[in-house]
């Protein structure tokens, strides 16, 4: 608590503002800032107790500003669990923006697919996630001023915010899938046997970061709302190689889908 209040106390310092929404934005997602009526920037590094980001793709600071009549403050770049930085560190982000006020939390981030059926480029809605091969960001001493021992999981996606995105989607003719996401640690990207083993688990797509935020987010019962962009084929013949290049580009070029989504989203909230 104390290095949640302390970065709370210097932020309001400088925005004092209530932002009503949370967003934290994936690999190769940055430009969506743009949307955004900036009304003022914080480096990371000038937020007591806040990591850094080290990946490209992640430009590490705060963005408060209004976007489609809402007060909103955003994460260009998030930080991860193969970056060497420990649980606490990585929700640390969540649990300031539930003390500066937020009611809604939206996540993006690029993930590879597992389900034969999606394609590089497409949209899907997280549903649900699994989480067992990252550490729980929730283990050590329970601070019940935060949330439960506990936490409920059965529903950490709200479904009444993915009926609403999927409404927005058909409205504007965007095609979305709906599928489960499973973390992995990183930095590698999966092998072909890791990638069957995750679909043969359930999971739709993959990815190195979100769901410790989300387990974050719902300890503190903070509404939560994903989506991953899909930047590569896991399950496919063949080549199988990877870069985090082209990963950074298939986000880029399904940024204004996303975009869509999440401002006409906000402006339901």
């Amino acid at each position: 608590m104390e290095k949640i209040n302390e970065a709370v106390k210097y932020i309001q310092s400088i925005y004092p503002e209530k932002p009503s929404v949370g967003i934290v934005l994936g690999s190769g997602l940055g430009s969506f800032t743009n949307e955004i009526k900036i009304e003022k920037e914080i480096a990371y590094g000038d937020i007591p107790n806040f990591p850094v980001s080290t990946v490209k793709g992640h430009s590490g600071k705060l963005i408060f500003g209004e976007l489609s009549g809402k007060k909103v403050v955003a994460m260009s770049g998030r930080f991860h669990y193969y970056e060497g930085y420990n649980t606490e560190d990585i929700i640390l982000p969540i649990r300031v923006f539930k003390y500066l006020g937020i009611k809604t939390l939206l996540l993006s981030n690029a993930a590879g697919a597992t389900n034969k059926v999606f394609k590089v480029g497409d949209l899907m809605i997280i549903n649900d996630h699994i989480s067992l091969l990252t550490p729980n960001p929730l283990i050590g001493n329970n601070n019940e001023s935060l949330g439960p021992r506990f936490p409920d999981m059965s529903e950490p996606y709200k479904k009444y915010l993915i009926n609403k995105a999927k409404q927005i989607a058909l409205k504007n003719n965007i095609d979305v899938k709906e599928g489960v996401y499973v973390s992995v640690t990183g930095p590698t990207f999966e092998t072909k046997a890791e990638y069957h083993m995750i679909n043969v688990l359930g999971g739709d797509a993959v990815g190195m970061s979100t769901v410790q935020e989300v387990i974050a987010a719902v300890h503190m019962d903070l509404p939560v709302f994903a989506i991953s962009v899909i930047t590569d084929i896991g399950i496919r013949e063949g080549e199988n190689k990877i870069t985090h290049e082209e990963v950074l580009q298939a986000a880029k070029e399904a940024e204004p889908k996303l975009a869509c989504i999440f401002k006409e989203l906000i402006a339901l909230l």
